[in-house]
């Protein structure tokens, strides 16, 4: 199987614009004074005509930019997959993604990797790679792909740390990724006494304390906000170092259960898969 070196094509702290199409255009308008190095724009949430708008404008390189985006459940399949990879680059308005994900592990998933396979050897990928794939949807993927894939983008935060997941990634060689290393605020994410305590110590907010420490866990993070300077916040986390005592504390919240929904509920699977 061939590898992808997943380090080489990721940054370690990106930016999500999922529900956030409007706010790509302010992020990357040069008079604000600052762009992102990371982008992921989501298909799902039809955020690529906005990115590739504000990427077109912004006077940024376009290889200072890391451009990550998605196929979608009913997109499932060699042909339909094929079609939408050449969709997303006429919306992002480049000639290469720099990430190409599955977005869910339902449909015909082989089919669909199949067609990012032959668009990764085309160029017009850089990196391929899965999105929400349990441990077990992992390991029958990589045992028959030619290419294995460089990332697994799971939902990952510190009350949902994914360990045994991370270890069989590693064991791939696949880098972990988290969506939603914030999981929204919920469960009091940012008022935990824990995380709280530990940013105090370092001067720091809850959300770099968090980003730190998927960072330190070697997790990609792909924050995601509205506000200029909570973006700019969230890449202000390459200052500082949890010490192994402050990573034990947060280890230790890990509750091993979603804050929004299980793959593995069939109720589930048959929303997604009803979705267009």
């Amino acid at each position: 199987m061939g590898d992808q070196d997943a380090g080489r094509c990721l940054q370690r702290c990106g930016e999500g614009t999922v529900h956030l199409c409007d706010q790509v255009h302010s992020r990357l308008d040069p008079s604000q004074g600052e762009q992102s190095v990371g982008i992921s724009g989501i298909l799902v949430e039809d955020a690529e005509e906005g990115v590739g708008a504000a990427v077109a404008k912004c006077g940024v390189a376009r290889d200072q930019l890391f451009l990550t985006t998605k196929v979608w459940i009913s997109n499932g399949g060699y042909e339909k997959a094929k079609a939408s990879i050449e969709e997303s680059l006429r919306k992002l308005k480049s000639d290469y993604i720099d990430l190409m994900l599955i977005h869910q592990p339902f449909n015909d998933y082989y089919g669909t990797y199949r067609a990012m396979e032959e668009a990764y050897r085309e160029g017009k990928l850089r990196a391929i790679g899965v999105s929400n794939f349990y441990p077990d949807r992992l390991v029958d993927l990589c045992q028959f792909v030619e290419i294995t894939p460089a990332v697994n983008q799971v939902g990952t935060h510190p009350f949902l740390q994914q360990g045994a997941a991370h270890e069989i990634m590693k064991k791939y060689g696949v880098q972990h990724e988290s969506w939603g290393p914030f999981a929204e605020g919920k469960k009091g994410m940012f008022s935990n006494p824990v995380i709280q305590e530990i940013g105090g110590k370092y001067g720091k907010s809850a959300a770099q304390t968090i980003l730190r420490f998927l960072i330190q866990s070697d997790v990609v993070v792909i924050p995601k906000s509205t506000h200029q300077a909570r973006m700019a916040e969230n890449f202000d986390v390459f200052d500082f170092s949890l010490s192994e005592a402050d990573m034990e504390a947060i280890r230790g919240l890990d509750e091993g259960t979603s804050a929004f929904l299980s793959h593995q509920d069939p109720a589930t699977v048959e929303f997604l898969t009803s979705l267009h």
